[in-house]
């Protein structure tokens, strides 16, 4: 089914465009949050304009319901970890929507594997991520697309834009003509899931390569106006990200509202120090199954009904992932350099860091 698109993403991306009452049209246009000032207009830094949109969009009738979401961000051309969801799937009632948001490509260098998992993630919704969309040209100005802040180094920040090159010729193999086509998907989704409207994008609510879903921001004392001013203008009681490559799961309170940001990292590398498995957020009407893998889960209330946001690890087959990633990235490649430690090891990140103890 390469180089046509399936139904499910086909059906999201007809229905991108957002359905706005007068009054949320009207509250969103007077509370435009804009987007954080890059920090330097330089490939893989530099944020274009096009990546940009306004809380407004997320005024509009939800795209997809669903009891039971997989949000699956940062796949990071990991097949193995492809393998795993499905097997997670099984332990539901019933089968649960994923929602790939973006960047299910990365590590996919050679062309069969890119086809293969390309297709197999289209079979579901599917959003774009800076990845997706910087495969789908051929400028350079965006580099990888990532907005990187000034913690990333600029070598890391280098490598990044190297391997964008690389794999958007291992895209063009894989699909032909057909790669083009990865910037109609679409950059954002509302799902309704029970009670609760729920924001499914890659970077965070201004943004697809936005940073305010890091851990970082969503602490910062000095930005709680601004993450409660967009809940207020959305209606939303939950977005869900992954840009930022790291998990986790804040809750607000605006206008008495219970409202919050679960952000899964990577759903295809280890985030958390001495792991070897992925992330995938759960968000559904049950709680988790008692057999699936839980690292953390929460509750969330909405017009008296509970609104579960979990926490999943991924425990893809390692040693055969390892093999893969060895083969297509050399030791002295950008990707090596930059990920192997990591997909090894994993981060310098707990899950306390991501939903201390004492949440609340």
């Amino acid at each position: 089914m390469v180089g046509a698109t399936p139904a499910a993403s086909a059906a999201v991306t007809a229905a991108a465009s957002p359905v706005v009452t007068a009054a949320a049209s009207a509250a969103a246009s007077a509370a435009v949050i804009p987007p954080v000032t890059p920090p330097a207009d330089v490939p893989g830094r530099s944020c274009p304009l096009a990546y940009c949109y306004t809380p407004a969009v997320f005024c509009r009738a939800p795209q997809v319901s669903a009891q039971t979401l997989y949000v699956i961000g940062g796949l990071y051309g990991n097949p193995y970890a492809l393998d795993a969801i499905d097997a997670m799937a099984q332990h539901e009632a019933s089968a649960p929507t994923r929602i790939f948001n973006g960047d299910f490509h990365w590590f996919d260098l050679a062309p069969a594997v890119f086809a293969t998992l390309h297709e197999r993630v289209l079979e579901h919704v599917a959003l774009r991520g800076n990845v997706e969309t910087e495969l789908a040209g051929d400028d350079h100005d965006a580099g990888c697309g990532c907005a990187y802040p000034l913690s990333v180094s600029d070598d890391e920040v280098a490598r990044s834009n190297q391997i964008l090159l690389a794999l958007r010729k291992s895209a063009g193999k894989a699909l032909g003509g057909a790669r083009a086509s990865l910037i109609g998907l679409p950059i954002h989704l509302l799902a309704q899931v029970g009670a609760a409207r729920v924001a499914i994008v890659h970077g965070d609510g201004n943004s697809l390569a936005g940073w305010d879903f890091s851990r970082e921001q969503l602490d910062d004392p000095a930005r709680r106006a601004r993450n409660e001013q967009l809940f207020r203008t959305t209606d939303v009681t939950l977005f869900a990200s992954s840009h930022t490559c790291l998990p986790v799961l804040r809750r607000f309170r605006t206008d008495g509202k219970e409202c919050g940001v679960i952000n899964n990292g990577a759903a295809g590398m280890p985030n958390f120090a001495g792991t070897q498995h992925g992330v995938i957020s759960r968000i559904a009407c049950t709680p988790a199954p008692a057999t699936l893998p839980v690292l953390y889960e929460k509750t969330f209330q909405q017009d008296g009904e509970r609104l579960y946001a979990a926490a999943l690890a991924v425990h893809y087959d390692q040693t055969a992932w390892l093999q893969r990633f060895d083969t297509d990235w050399p030791s002295d490649s950008p990707a090596s350099l930059s990920y192997r430690r990591r997909i090894v090891a994993g981060p310098d990140y707990a899950v306390r860091q991501a939903c201390p103890a004492g949440f609340r």
